[in-house]
């Protein structure tokens, strides 16, 4: 099966390629590859499983050394994107929440330190313990509960934008046969070692997933690797009172290449050739931001500035205000048409502003099942009032 999947993959691409080379598309630079083909290389990718937990060094290792970044990490909304349950401030702030859809009946409360969950029909009541949270409810959150041995979605969500429970994005169903159906659907555990290896750390060891000994969030070593090798080289250095190589058994993302840079943040953003292959089309993908960034008409000219980490610093918050972001638009473009090109400013002028550049190029889109809008990463000139442009 996974021989199958690997050689559909790669003919897919091939496909994809010959059509742009006979001048049918734009083509993604020749280096990016799907997710699953960076795991199979060798080296460190995000969510790539670890021999053991003794490769994990633990952020507060990582603290001593880079204490500012770290102390800015630890606040981010990756940090904090997984939770367990009955630590979510936000429920604890929120509940009982009730919500109804149908015939069916939704309520998530506290009782005794734990978060239960409960559907009701009209004759029925099921009651399960949430045990974690994913989503800092920024914008949503959701739940999973475990039974008889596997894990359940909750059925719904918390959204930011409701102020209330709503169903679970993608997860509408016409009409539910059962209060079983209506109350959670079963995760598969490949679905549940994708989720947990992007929101949280160590939770693949050794090919397996052990929710006992993950850390909730993205951590350090989630995008730096394990970082044991490095701590210890660097602790002995430091000993011996010699210059230690600062990169040494410690993976930086700074040092790849543009395509590779987007494809590993797209590790859990969806790069490109994760929804190609995926078929997914509309648009939710708008949430796939390093597959929109990839399908910008700029994309691909050589600028190896145009990645993730031109306008994100992963060490901090995402910023909101459009504003926050003209200084990266302006390291590229020339800020009016009186201004001469130069190798650093080699795009052109926008004839309409210099300032909040995102609300034009890069506009909102709402996506229902969402309830809220989110920034398509295609840059692009949109026209008031575009809807989304696949």
């Amino acid at each position: 099966m996974r021989l199958h999947e690997n050689v559909h993959r790669i003919i897919f691409r091939l496909l994809s390629l010959s059509i742009v080379a006979l001048g049918f598309g734009a083509a993604p630079l020749p280096a990016q590859l799907s997710t699953d083909d960076h795991l199979a290389e060798p080296g460190f990718w995000p969510t790539k499983s670890a021999k053991s937990l003794a490769e994990f060094a633990g952020s507060a290792a990582c603290a001593e050394c880079h204490q500012t970044i770290a102390a800015s990490q630890f606040q981010t909304s990756m940090a904090k994107g997984l939770l367990r349950a009955e630590e979510s401030k936000l429920l604890d702030s929120r509940v009982p929440l009730q919500f109804t859809r149908g015939e069916f009946h939704y309520e998530i409360a506290k009782v005794s330190g734990k978060v239960l969950y409960s559907a009701a029909g009209q004759s029925q009541k099921r009651t399960a313990e949430l045990r974690w949270a994913f989503g800092t409810g920024r914008v949503a959150q959701s739940y999973l509960f475990k039974e008889s041995g596997g894990y359940h979605e909750a059925r719904v969500t918390f959204f930011s934008s409701l102020k209330n429970l709503h169903i679970t994005p993608a997860r509408e169903i016409s009409a539910a046969q059962s209060l079983s159906e209506a109350m959670e659907r079963r995760v598969p555990d490949s679905e549940i070692r994708r989720c947990f290896a992007c929101h949280s750390t160590q939770a693949i060891v050794n090919d397996r997933f052990d929710e006992t000994k993950l850390v909730p969030g993205v951590a350090c070593e989630a995008c730096h690797g394990p970082g044991a090798k490095h701590v210890a080289a660097m602790q002995a250095a430091k000993v011996a009172g010699v210059a230690a190589t600062r990169g040494e058994y410690i993976f930086n993302p700074a040092r790849l290449g543009a395509a590779d840079a987007v494809d590993f943040c797209g590790g859990c953003h969806s790069a490109f050739w994760d929804v190609k292959l995926s078929g997914v089309k509309g648009v939710a993908n708008v949430r796939a931001q390093p597959y929109r960034l990839e399908s910008s008409k700029c994309w691909g000219t050589g600028d190896a500035r145009l990645r993730c980490a031109a306008c994100h610093d992963p060490h901090k918050e995402v910023r909101s205000d459009a504003a926050a972001y003209d200084g990266a638009c302006l390291s590229c473009h020339r800020a009016s048409s009186a201004q001469a090109a130069d190798a650093q400013h080699a795009a052109k002028a926008c004839p309409t502003a210099a300032n909040n550049c995102t609300t034009c190029h890069m506009p909102k889109i709402e996506i229902p099942f969402m309830h809220d809008t989110f920034t398509d990463h295609k840059i692009q000139i949109a026209k008031a009032g575009q809807s989304y442009v696949e």
